[in-house]
């Protein structure tokens, strides 16, 4: 018996797919590097939770952050990595293909009243 769509989609990578980090690489998807202020508010995330998330992002080397100094100003800005914006890429392709396979989905029931 094959793999329901929806059995797929409880695994898909937790690290992309959970709300505020698939918001976060999703934004920077569309940047090239951004403040971490920006961010923030593109994402309406605290600073903290904000702060949390893109670390776990950093350690799996899907975003870079520096921070540098503008004058006595702390400035951080964060980019997508290359692996970053291709794993972000596949991830929003799997959920598309899982997606569309949940819509043809038929239970066994259904298909059996078809055939009949």
């Amino acid at each position: 018996m094959s793999r329901q769509p929806f059995e797929e989609l409880a695994e898909l990578d937790r690290l992309i797919h959970e709300p505020a980090r698939l918001s976060i690489l999703t934004a920077l998807s569309a940047c090239k590097s951004v403040d971490f202020l920006f961010l923030q508010r593109l994402t309406g995330l605290s600073k903290g939770n904000l702060s949390a998330h893109l670390s776990k992002l950093e350690t799996g080397e899907l975003v870079q952050i520096a921070k540098t100094f503008a004058g006595k100003i702390p400035r951080t800005t964060v980019k997508l990595t290359r692996d970053g914006r291709i794993q972000l890429e596949r991830h929003w392709n799997e959920l598309d293909r899982l997606r569309f396979a949940a819509r043809e989905w038929q239970s066994d029931e259904e298909k059996e009243k078809e055939k009949s």
